[in-house]
């Protein structure tokens, strides 16, 4: 298996068997171990869910683990341009720095959000695609510019953990935030929801459509699985019918950058936070949120503390449905000589 980059790199039966894994650990299967081992975790940005669901996942795994964080008394600022002169702030460039801890370690994880300044760069993503280059050993996304396919993977796991039927009607909707927030996780959702076959509407006021690469991406998986996707401003129809209403922000592609734009586009749009009477559209919708979540905001205390939010189960499945993941992985490498590590392969299943 080669790394984990973006969940639809993984055919959607082989997405299943991770899923089934994952349910098995969360109702108390016993895991692989791999004494001697050794994963490293790399964090360019905060984290608590999966800061700690990662180093759980380890240590259930039986795996020694480096975790290093990124500035104060971290690593190195890290440059990835090819030819550049580094008489600035980064002291360590990525050829040097993936290609060492890639002796350190067996399988490297990699978490370093979107800059937010320029979308020419991010659409790059150029830290997590840097140690992808250089590190020699599988490289998993704990999220970047672009991606964060472990949230999505956890995500399916609780979709399947309630039953949520494969064509049910899935909203993810744009929710008011004091800032511009990365896409990662919005198109890892929308990509995921399209992969299981879901009838998916992506609700946003207009100016934030998210980029035409994952729309595209969505619209494939779709029709590759039996789905579909709409997007549109109307509340209204979109709630209506509802299985899942999953609320994200995420920045503004045509304010992108311009901080002073990005607040004036949305200043007007404080009424998209999720409420009870957003609920009451739907047809008993559950509640999804990647979290951390700003309660009043993004979405009311009403909604966040009732019956139809699965928030927390959703945030435990990180846990187990890593697990299953990293299992996978070094059960691969037990399989292939460690130069191939980063050969594509199929994904092959614990049992």
């Amino acid at each position: 298996m080669k790394g984990f980059y973006d969940l639809s790199e993984l055919t959607r039966h082989d997405i299943e068997r991770v899923v089934a894994r994952a349910l098995s650990l969360r109702n108390g299967s016993k895991t692989r171990r791999f004494e001697g081992k050794a994963v490293g975790l790399l964090f360019f940005n905060p984290s608590l869910r999966t800061q700690a669901s990662f180093q759980r996942a380890s240590q259930k795994l039986g795996l020694e683990f480096v975790q290093l964080q990124s500035g104060g008394n971290g690593v190195w600022g890290i440059e990835v341009d090819d030819g550049a002169v580094m008489d600035a702030g980064n002291a360590e460039h990525v050829r040097e720095a993936a290609a060492v801890l890639g002796r350190f370690v067996d399988v490297l994880c990699i978490r370093s959000f979107a800059g937010g300044s320029s979308l020419e760069r991010d659409l790059t993503d150029p830290l997590v695609n840097g140690f992808r280059r250089f590190a020699g050993v599988p490289i998993v996304n704990m999220e970047s510019a672009l991606w964060h396919p472990c949230q999505a993977l956890a995500d399916w796991t609780t979709l399947e953990q309630f039953e949520v039927p494969r064509r049910a009607k899935f909203v993810l909707t744009w929710a008011w935030h004091p800032k511009a927030l990365p896409h990662a996780v919005p198109n890892s959702t929308l990509c995921m929801a399209a992969q299981r076959g879901m009838d998916v509407v992506v609700l946003r006021p207009r100016g934030y459509d998210l980029h035409p690469t994952a729309i595209g991406q969505a619209y494939e998986l779709a029709a590759l699985n039996g789905g579909s996707l709409e997007i549109t401003d109307d509340r209204e129809q979109a709630l209506r019918g509802a299985k899942i209403v999953y609320a994200k922000s995420w920045a503004s592609l045509e304010t992108y950058g311009n901080a002073a734009q990005e607040a004036e586009l949305r200043a007007p749009l404080r009424d998209w936070c999720v409420t009870p009477e957003w609920l009451a559209r739907t047809d008993d919708a559950r509640f999804m949120h990647c979290l951390p979540v700003r309660r009043n905001v993004v979405v009311s205390d009403a909604v966040l503390d009732g019956p139809a939010s699965i928030v927390i189960d959703q945030a435990e499945n990180r846990l187990h449905a890593q697990t299953a993941l990293l299992e996978n992985v070094f059960a691969s490498l037990e399989q292939k000589p460690k130069a191939r590590a980063n050969a594509r392969q199929p994904l092959e299943i614990e049992r």
